[in-house]
C-alpha cells in the first residue's frame, strides 16, 4: 500500500504552477532543491527570490517523522500545543531504546520489558493524535521512511539529524529539533534559512570494491564536518544516475556529517525502480507526469558553476575504497595509504569487532554485497578473525533477506551476531563486553558517526567508517590496514587466498516480502484515547512552561564552563544509557555537557563553583547556581552542537538556567534549538576573544535590553583583578525568533497566539 498517496498527488497538482511562478521570479534555470523549496513556500507561489545563506524562509513541509529517543520530547510539546490532531501526515518509530547485546530476539524482548512505560506512552500519543507508529522491531526510521513515505520532490522534516537519508528518492528532508516538528504538526509554517547550494557532479561508474558510502567518506574528507552548514548538497550527472536508489540514500545520509542542511538526487530509473519494488507504482505514475519537474533543469547540470555556490566532481571510476576515522567522520583515508597512516598515528590495528548496519547502510542490497564477501571467504576456507554484527534497517529487509538466504551466510561465521532491526551501537545502544576496562582498542563500522565514547562508552574505541563490504573483509582479516583489492589472507589449509570483489542485489528478484511490518494505524477519533503519564514517573515528565525574558539585561552571570574543542551534542547530552530519560527533563538533564572537556583544567565534568570555589559536576554546580538566582553563559568553540538533532542539548541548560549560549560558532540544528527554547545563541564577533574569558569571570550583558535583528549585543566581562574586557556577539535572530526569546520559548509563544 501507499501512504498518503492523495497527499502526494496534490504536491504533484500543484509543481507546474509554482515551478512555473518561482521561473519568473527567479529569472533563471533552476536546480532540484530550489524547485522543491519554491513550490513548498508557506506563502503558495512565489513572489519574490530568496538570497541565499541570508533570507528567513517560512515552508510547508508534507510530512513529520520522529523516532521514539526525540519523539518522547517533541509529542510532550505537541501535547501542550492544544490540538486535536496532527496537520500533516506524522509518523514516529520505535528504534532506538533496544539495546544490542545477545542477538535480536532476546534483545527486542529485553528493550521491550524495560521500555514498555515509553512504547506505551509513544503508541497511546499518536493514537490520540493520528499518528502512525513503528512498532519496536519494526527497523530504523530512516529505512523505514524511504521503504513506505519518501516521494520525490516532496519535503519533509524529522526530529533526527539522519532524516536526509530520504534525499536517496529526490526528498528535501530536513532535520529538526522537537519544536519545529511541533510548529508544522500544529499547522504551522516551518521557518529556515534559505540553504546554500553544494553541486556534485558524479562521473563515471563504480566499480570493485567502491560503493556509494565512499562517495560519501570522499565528500567528508573534502568538505569537513562543517563545511556544508547552511547547505543543501545536490547531487548529478552521469555517476549519480548509476547509483541506487537505497546507495542514494546513504550519500545522503552521511551529509548529515558534513552539517549539510540535507542532500538530494534528481527523480530517475533508480527511484522508479524502488518505488515500484516497495509497492509504490502509484506514486511512480504520479512522478512520471511531472518528472521534468523532480529534477535540475538541463542549463544547471550543463554548467553548473553558473548555478551553485560551491562545486566538487568525483568520478567514480577512480574512486577507491575509504576509512574515514577515528574519532570524527570527516578523516578520510583511502584504504590503500592506510597502512601508513595508522602506523604514524598510533592506531590500534586489529579489530575485534566489525558492524554492519545503522540507517546509513542496512538496505537491501546492503546486506547483499556483504554476504557475498562472507560466502566466498567461507568457500575458500578462510576464518574471520573478529566478531561480526549485523542490524538490519527494517522488518521487511530482514524478512527478505533471511529467504533470501543472506543471514544464513553471515551465520556461517560462528561468531556472527544478527541483532534487531534497531539502531543499537549506532547510537551507544551496545552492551559490549569489556568496554567498561577502557582499554584502547579499534572498531570498524558502516555507521555515519565515530565520536569518542558514542558506539560503546569507551574513549579509547577508535572506531572507523567504512562500506558494509570493506567492514565484511575487515572483520574476515582482522586489521584495519587490510586491503582486499591487493591482500591475501591464510586459509585453514595454510594457502594464500584472495577475496573476490562484492557482488549484490540492488533489489530482491523475488521482491519484497514481510509477515508483519509492524505498523500500527492511528484511531480515527482519538478523542477518547487517554494519555497517561505518571507524577512519579522517572521515565516521563509532563512539561512546565520556560520563563519569558523579563526585558531587562543579564547581569552578575557566571561562566559555568567554557567548553574546549570539538563539543557535540554527544558531548553536551549524551546518548547511550542516558536514553532511558529522553521523556524526563529533570532526570536526563543530569548529563548536560558531562562529556565537553573544560577549558581552565583540559577534563571532563568537572568545573569550579563560584559559590563555593569547589570543582564539582558540570549539572550539580548549574542546579546550585540556578537555586541561588545566579544567572550563567555557557562559552564554546567552532561547530558547537555538531551531530544529532537532540533538542535535549537546548533544553538542558534551558531547564537549568543557563542563559547564554556563546561560541565561535553553531551547528545549523542546534543553534535553532536554542532559539526555539527561548535561549540565546550567540557567536563572538572577533573569534580570539575566546581566549579573554577567565574562569572567574563575571558577566554582564549591557545592550540586551535593545535586542534586535543585525544588531551586535556587548558584553562586558569583569576579571578578578578589576580589569575588564569588553566583547562584542554577533547573532543571526530575526523578528519571530526574538518574539520567542521574549515569550520564553517558541512553544509559549503558540499558546499565547492561541488564546
Amino acid at each position: 500500500m501507499t501512504f498518503d498517496i492523495d497527499m502526494i498527488k496534490k504536491v504533484y497538482e500543484r509543481y507546474p504552477e509554482r515551478i512555473a511562478a518561482a521561473r519568473q521570479i527567479v529569472g533563471k534555470p533552476l536546480t532540484l532543491s530550489e524547485k522543491i523549496l519554491y513550490t513548498h513556500l508557506w506563502e503558495g507561489n512565489a513572489t519574490q527570490a530568496y538570497e541565499r545563506g541570508n533570507s528567513y524562509v517560512d515552508f510547508a513541509p508534507d510530512r513529520v517523522a520522529m523516532q521514539d529517543a526525540t519523539a518522547q520530547m517533541a509529542l510532550l510539546q505537541f501535547m501542550q500545543a492544544g490540538k486535536a490532531k496532527v496537520a500533516v501526515p506524522s509518523t514516529a518509530h520505535a528504534d532506538h531504546l533496544i539495546q544490542a547485546k545477545v542477538g535480536a530476539d532476546k534483545d527486542l524482548q529485553e528493550g521491550i520489558n524495560k521500555n514498555s512505560e515509553v512504547f506505551n506512552f509513544l503508541s497511546s500519543v499518536c493514537d490520540k493524535y493520528g499518528i502512525g507508529f513503528w512498532k519496536p522491531g519494526a527497523g530504523i526510521i530512516h529505512q523505514v521512511v524511504l521503504e513506505n513515505y519518501a516521494f520525490p520532490g516532496g519535503m519533509m522534516i524529522g526530529t533526527d539529524s539522519h532524516t536526509v537519508n530520504a534525499g536517496g528518492l529526490g526528498m528535501v528532508a530536513i532535520g529538526v529539533g522537537g519544536a519545529d516538528a511541533v510548529d508544522v504538526m500544529a499547522g504551522m509554517a516551518w521557518e529556515l534559512k534559505m540553504p546554500k547550494l553544494i553541486g556534485v557532479k558524479l562521473t563515471g561508474k563504480m566499480n570493485g570494491w567502491t560503493s556509494a558510502k565512499d562517495v560519501i567518506l570522499k565528500v567528508a574528507g573534502i568538505l569537513t564536518v562543517k563545511g556544508g552548514t547552511g547547505c543543501i548538497v545536490e547531487y548529478f550527472g552521469e555517476g549519480a544516475e548509476s547509483l541506487s536508489a537505497t546507495g542514494k540514500g546513504t550519500i545522503c545520509n552521511m551529509g548529515a556529517e558534513i552539517g549539510a542542511t540535507t542532500s538530494t538526487f534528481g527523480y530517475d530509473d533508480s527511484m522508479r525502480r524502488y518505488l515500484s519494488a516497495t509497492g509504490r507504482q502509484d506514486v511512480v505514475d504520479a512522478a512520471d507526469k511531472i518528472a521534468e519537474h523532480l529534477t535540475g533543469d538541463a542549463e544547471v547540470y550543463a554548467n553548473p558553476e553558473q548555478y551553485f555556490d560551491q562545486l566538487i566532481e568525483i568520478n567514480l571510476s577512480e574512486l577507491t575504497p575509504h576509512l574515514n576515522g577515528p574519532f570524527t567522520p570527516d578523516l578520510a583515508t583511502p584504504v590503500a595509504e592506510f597502512r601508513a597512516k595508522a602506523e604514524a598515528n598510533g592506531w590500534p590495528l586489529e579489530v575485534e569487532w566489525a558492524l554492519i548496519g545503522s540507517c546509513t547502510n542496512s538496505s537491501y542490497e546492503d546486506l547483499s554485497r556483504a554476504a557475498s564477501i562472507v560466502e566466498d571467504a567461507v568457500s575458500k576456507g578462510v576464518k574471520p578473525k573478529a566478531i561480526l554484527g549485523i542490524n538490519p534497517g527494517s522488518e521487511q529487509v530482514k524478512f527478505t533477506a533471511e529467504r533470501d538466504g543472506f543471514l544464513d551466510s553471515f551465520r556461517k561465521f560462528e561468531n556472527a551476531r544478527i541483532f534487531t532491526n534497531a539502531c543499537g551501537p549506532c547510537i551507544g545502544q551496545w552492551d559490549r563486553e569489556g568496554a567498561e576496562k577502557g582499554e584502547k582498542n579499534s572498531i570498524i563500522h558502516s555507521f555515519n558517526r565515530n565520536f569518542a565514547k558514542r558506539a560503546d562508552g569507551n574513549p579509547n574505541t577508535h572506531a572507523f567508517v567504512a562500506s558494509p563490504e570493506m567492514v565484511a573483509a575487515v572483520a574476515i582479516s582482522g586489521r584495519l590496514d587490510f586491503n582486499p583489492i591487493t591482500d591475501t589472507l591464510t586459509n585453514e589449509a595454510g594457502e594464500q587466498v584472495k577475496l573476490n570483489e562484492p557482488k549484490g542485489f540492488e533489489l530482491p528478484s523475488k521482491g519484497f516480502a514481510v509477515d508483519d511490518n509492524g505498523y500500527q494505524a492511528p484511531s480515527e477519533d482519538g478523542s477518547k484515547v487517554v494519555v497517561n503519564v505518571s507524577p512519579t514517573s522517572d521515565r516521563l515528565q509532563l512539561l512546565e512552561e520556560f520563563p519569558a525574558w523579563d526585558g531587562k539585561n543579564i547581569t552578575g552571570a557566571r561562566v559555568l564552563i567554557k567548553a574546549f574543542g570539538k563539543c557535540t551534542t554527544d558531548h553536551i547530552s549524551m546518548a547511550g544509557p542516558w536514553l532511558k530519560y529522553r521523556g524526563h527533563l529533570d532526570n536526563i538533564s543530569n548529563n548536560m555537557l558531562i562529556g565537553a572537556v573544560n577549558a581552565y583544567n583540559m577534563e571532563t565534568n568537572k568545573v569550579k563553583s563560584e559559590l563555593t570555589g569547589e570543582y564539582g559536576e558540570v549539572p550539580a554546580v548549574q542546579r546550585a547556581y540556578k537555586a541561588a538566582g545566579i544567572p550563567t553563559i555557557v562559552v564554546g568553540d567552532q561547530n558547537y552542537g555538531e551531530g544529532s538533532s537532540r533538542e535535549h542539548a537546548a533544553m538542558e541548560p534551558r531547564h537549568l538556567g543557563v542563559k547564554a549560549v556563546l561560541v565561535k560558532s553553531f551547528a545549523r540544528i542546534h543553534e535553532t534549538n536554542l532559539k526555539k527554547q527561548g535561549m540565546l545563541g550567540i557567536t563572538f564577533a572577533n573569534e580570539a576573544d575566546y581566549d579573554k574569558i577567565l574562569e572567574d569571570d563575571v558577566v554582564n550583558f549591557l545592550d540586551l535590553d535593545q535586542f534586535a535583528p543585525g544588531k551586535q549585543l556587548t558584553l562586558e566581562f569583569i576579571h578578578t583583578d578589576g580589569t575588564k574586557d569588553i566583547i562584542m556577539a554577533n547573532h543571526t535572530y530575526n523578528d519571530q525568533q526574538i518574539d520567542w526569546f521574549k515569550a520564553g520559548s517558541a512553544l509559549n509563544l503558540i499558546k499565547q497566539q492561541e488564546k
